[in-house]
Order: structure tokens, then sequence, then C-alpha cells
């Protein structure tokens, strides 16, 4: 081991270090400099002491040098032994000669002046310096414009290398396996088929079968995708290449291509092995979609070369290429078809049960109270990510431990929940008394209509303490369900417009409070009328793009007519649901001004506090019979 130290080469010789053209370089400076250097020391003496030396007539001879200095000779010496610096040249001049007629020297000192050059200085300043510069110049940018390489030394030429991280046997930083991915079942077997496939190639190619060129993981942020590829590099026993779409962008023009090059020969050279490209949009983006620039030339080459890596004239087998996106809409149809990337995998939100597990696996290390439930938790987070549970499981622990606690209670857990969903609490925002109140109505008037409403989302949480950007925030329970229906929709815009409402009833005027359910119900009912065929009028047409193209597009992909009869069916449908959470509010005055006070005594009421002034929602008893009566068939 202690020769492997001191000999990095296998050869046994020390590699040369560059920093010694540093030393060497200094030396030589120094050296230059110092050879200018007169070779006999002199003394330095003041103008007193010149003038005792003229009085005594030891002075032989006064030389002015560059008149600067006067080196004053003694005697029959070749050399000055002694030396002056002059401060005012004239003053000096006139001192010496006055010295010399008062003392009546007979053979008087004349001054002559000489102009010396420090050849050694002015060669260095001349000629050695301007090179030396420019050289260490040189060099400084071209090893700081060769770290964009993959080692080498980090020279210019390496710019082109791939910088992908390598992950095989001899190095393995991910500790992360399937295990710790859950939630994504689907998709899991999919990933866990494709290592197979690199374990066992003969268990499927002895039918005859081929091995998948590329698999796409496409899904919202925050899904696992990246955690997928993760624990394929820690399951695989195959060399993995991880490297990130914008790690092929470069400002130099071939550089993108050269690197998608560098990265399939080093693949093919491990082969088999799995090559991750994570964020491939940033390469992968459909060519020719800008009509104003007509795409960026860099960026399409870059995407030519890894088509023609990936399935071109010649072979890759063995590398299968894993890419993963949340934009697979503007991904170019020629990198999306079958023999390029012949599977792709929908990464989509957890379920019930998704998430169910993951709160398990984030919930390994955590020190938790017996009253946290994960299936509770679950039913409490719909629409959570992978990535959004992990953080409820971390702020969580943060709550608590701020609070001293030495465990983590349920209430860590819901305060995280509501954190994420509406923000910080400003429990010291200044709020006046009447602001608070017409918060209070605003807020009850969406609690009542959705409680009234058999396809609302049911009530969990109502507050009037400001989180984020918010004065006030209800929290529901949104049904899980697959498809939505028009009454459905409906009922939802109507529990929207209940806070717009309730003003309108208490107080005779509506405030600008209602902005954020503005722009949801708007939204709402313009998707219903041009995207779900839900109006009437309109009838069974949608103007939805799932292929993005429309963004592109300077035109709408209807007529001026039909555009004026779009914007009429929206506001119908808007007011429509606004007079509808009117006549609720206004035949159920009592309870909302019972619900109001309530929070304004309190500033959080939940869901007993409706069934105390509303009684239980008659659809909520039905739905509880009806899955009580199923769970005993199945007993």
């Amino acid at each position: 081991m202690e020769e492997n130290k001191n000999n990095p080469r296998p050869n046994g010789k020390r590699r040369f270090s560059f920093y010694w053209i540093y030393v060497i370089l200094t030396v030589v400076l120094f050296a230059l400099y110092f050879s200018g250097q007169n070779e006999i020391s002199q003394e330095e003496i003041d103008l007193g002491q010149v003038i005792e030396m003229l009085k005594s007539g030891e002075v032989s001879k006064i030389e002015l040098v560059n008149k600067e200095t006067a080196d004053i000779y003694v005697g029959d010496e070749k050399e000055a032994r002694y030396s002056y610096r002059i401060g005012s040249l004239e003053r000096f001049e006139e001192t010496v000669e006055k010295v010399q007629e008062e003392n009546g020297i007979e053979h008087p000192v004349y001054i002559t002046n000489v102009q010396r050059k420090n050849w050694g200085l002015d060669f260095l300043l001349t000629w050695i310096l301007p090179f030396v510069f420019i050289i260490v110049l040189w060099i400084v940018f071209m090893r700081g414009m060769g770290r964009g390489g993959m080692g080498g030394g980090g020279q210019i030429f390496n710019i082109g290398k791939s910088k992908a991280q390598l992950f095989d046997k001899d190095n393995v930083p991910v500790n992360v396996t399937f295990k710790d991915v859950a939630g994504l079942e689907e998709a899991k077997v999919e990933i866990m088929e494709i290592v197979d496939f690199l374990k066992n190639p003969n268990k499927y190619t002895r039918l005859g079968g081929k091995i998948p060129k590329g698999v796409l993981l496409v899904g919202p942020p925050g899904t696992g995708k990246t955690l997928l590829a993760k624990s394929v590099a820690g399951e695989a026993n195959v060399p993995f290449f991880s490297i990130s779409g914008s790690d092929f962008v470069e400002m130099f023009v071939g550089v993108g291509a050269s690197r998608v090059r560098d990265l399939f020969n080093n693949a093919k050279q491990k082969s088999p092995c799995i090559i991750f490209i994570d964020e491939i949009d940033a390469i992968g983006r459909a060519r020719g979609k800008n009509p104003i620039n007509g795409g960026n030339d860099e960026r399409e080459s870059t995407l030519n070369q890894l088509l023609t890596e990936m399935d071109g004239f010649g072979t890759n087998s063995g590398v299968i290429v894993l890419a993963a996106t949340n934009r697979a809409d503007i991904l170019d149809k020629a990198l999306m078809r079958a023999g390029r990337f012949d599977r792709q995998i929908y990464v989509e939100l957890p379920d019930l049960n998704g998430r169910k597990e993951i709160f398990e696996v984030h919930m390994r290390n955590l020190k938790l109270g017996d009253d946290v439930s994960r299936e509770f938790l679950a039913k409490q987070t719909p629409g959570f990510s992978g990535a959004d549970i992990a953080n409820v499981c971390n702020e969580a622990a943060l709550m608590a431990a701020r609070k001293g606690k030495d465990v983590i209670g349920k209430q860590d857990f819901m305060d995280a929940i509501d954190r994420i969903i509406g923000g910080l609490e400003k429990k010291n925002k200044i709020i006046t008394a009447d602001e608070k109140k017409v918060i209070a109505f605003h807020e009850a008037g969406h609690a009542t209509t959705s409680w009234l409403l058999q396809y609302a989302h049911p009530l969990v949480k109502v507050t009037i303490v400001p989180r984020g950007k918010s004065l006030g925030a209800a929290w529901y329970l949104p049904e899980e369900r697959q498809i939505t229906t028009k009454e459905q929709l409906y009922h939802e815009m109507i529990a929207t417009m209940g806070g717009r409402a309730a003003e309108q009833v208490v107080f005779g005027q509506i405030s600008t409070g209602a902005l954020s359910d503005l722009e949801k119900v708007t939204k709402q009912a313009f998707a219903m009328v041009t995207y779900y065929g839900l109006d009437e009028e309109i009838g069974n047409l949608s103007y939805y793009d799932s292929t993005g193209q429309q963004d592109y597009a300077l035109t709408k992909p209807y007529s001026e007519k039909t555009a004026e009869t779009i914007d009429k069916e929206v506001k119908k449908l808007v007011e429509k649901a606004y007079q509808e959470a009117l006549d609720i509010l206004s035949n159920h005055r009592d309870g909302l001004t019972q619900l109001a006070q309530k929070l304004i005594d309190k500033e959080v009421i939940f869901s007993d506090d409706l069934e105390a002034i509303f009684g239980k929602r008659p659809w909520d008893t039905a739905k509880e019979e009806n899955e009580s009566n199923q769970e005993n068939h199945e007993g």
C-alpha cells in the first residue's frame, strides 16, 4: 500500500508535478533581479556626513546616478563607498559648491551625471514578465476549461468527454434498493424486470426475444422516478452510468454530441450496463417547435446524436437507456418511438395503499407515539407525492423536537400537513375586528355549502388564522375517484363560491378575499365547457390538445363566434353556481351565523362542530352503511 501511495503510476515512477514549473520560474526571476545589483554594498549616509567629508577633503568624486542618488568616492578607490539619496537636486548641488568655497578646497569636486541601467531588472520587466504572464494565463484558462471533461488531467481536449458518474461493483455509493421504493408496485415490477434482463439474458433470449433498448419513466414531480433509478443502481450487478440531460449542454458547438458519443463508447466497453439520463427533456425537446427561432442547433445536434446512438446504423447490444422526465408531451417523436424507448412507465401519484407504504418507509427511523396511525395519515394526504410525504415526516419530527418532545405524536403530523398545504401560521399578523368577522363568515360560507351538498368534498378543518398568503383556510378530504361527473364538478363550484356568497348574504357587499376562489371556479368552468364536453350549448366537443402543439400556435382551435359562446357559457355556469350558493346560505343563515361565531371565538373548528350545528350528512351515513355491509359480506 505504501508503494502505491508514493508511486501513483503502475511503472513505479512518480507523476511529474506541474507546480515545479512555478518554483523554477520564481528562482530564475530572483536570479535575474539580483544579478543587476551592485557587487559591493554601499553605506547610506545623510547630508551632514557628506558635508563633513567635503570639508575634510576626503571626497575625490561625486557621481549623480539617474538624478536620484549620489555615489561618494573617497581617495583613490575605484568603487563608491558611500551613497546619499538626493531629495532636491538643485539644493544638493548648491550645498556641495558652497561648502567647498567656504572651506577653500584646493581641488574642488564637481558633480558628474551618470545614467545606469539594471539590465537584469529591465530584461525581467520588458521580456520575461510579459511572456510569463501570458503563459500562466493560458495554462489557467486551459485547465479551467478542461474541468468540464471527465478526468484526464483537466485539459481542454477533454471537454468533449462524458460527465456521467459510473457506479459498479468497485464503486457503489448508492445504498437505495427496491425495499426503499414504496407505492409504485407496477412501476417497480417493470424496473425489476429490466434488471433481470441484464442478470439472466438467456432466460428471455432463448425464445427469440430481444432485450429492450430504452425505458422512459414519466410522471409528475416528486413521484419517485429518480428514486427508482437509484434502486436500479443499488440492485443491478452491472455498471450503471448516471447523468443529467443538462450535462450535455455546453456553450461550445459540438460538445453535446461529443459527450453523447463518449458516453455510449464507455458503455459499450462495459456492456452489459445501464445508462440513466435524468431530466431528458433538456436535450430531448421536439425539434422545430419554436416558430420564432426554429430551435437551437446545438441542442438539436445533441439530440440527433442521441437518436443515432440509441438506434442507428450501429448496434448497442447490452446497453439499456433509462430516462426520466415529467414533460413527456414535449419530447421529440423520434425519441419516443419503439426501438429507442420501447417501454414507457407511468409513475403516478400514489393511491391510499401506496401512501400508507410510503409512510412506513419514511417512518422507519422516527420515534413515534402510540397515537400515530399510518392508515389515518394516508387518508389525510390525498394527492400527496412521495416527496411530499417524506417532507411531512421530516416536518413532524422537527416540530416535535422544537416542542421538546421525546416522541412524534399524531398532532405533530397534522400540524406538518397543515403547514405544507397552507403555509406557516402567522398569528402575529395584524387583522382588525371587522376584517376578522368578514374572514370568519367567508370561511363559514365554504364550510356550510360543502356540508350541505352531496358531492362536495367532506370538511376536515376550518381556520381563520392566517397561513402563507391566505387570511383563512378550509381543509377538505377529497374522495379518490378516477372519473368525475358533471354534478360532482358543479357541487364543487358551488362550495367554492360559498365564501363570497356568505359575504353577500350577511354584509350585503363583497370583498377582494375571494380572488383564489374566483380563479379556481373560472378555470373549472372553462374546463367543463371546452375540455370535457359537459356544456349543452357547445356540445360533445373538446378543444384540449394532449400533444402540446397548441401552446405554440398563434390562433385558437375554434372560431371567434365559438369563443363568444364559450365565454357566455362559462359566465352562465359560474353565475348559476353563485346563485345556488346564495340560496343555500340564505336558507341556513342561522347555522351560518353560529358557525362564524364559533370561528371568531375558537379560530379553528372541525367537522364535529358542523355536525353539532347542521346534523350528520345523510350521504356520509349511507356510504358508511354500504361499506359496513360490504365488509360483513366479505367476512
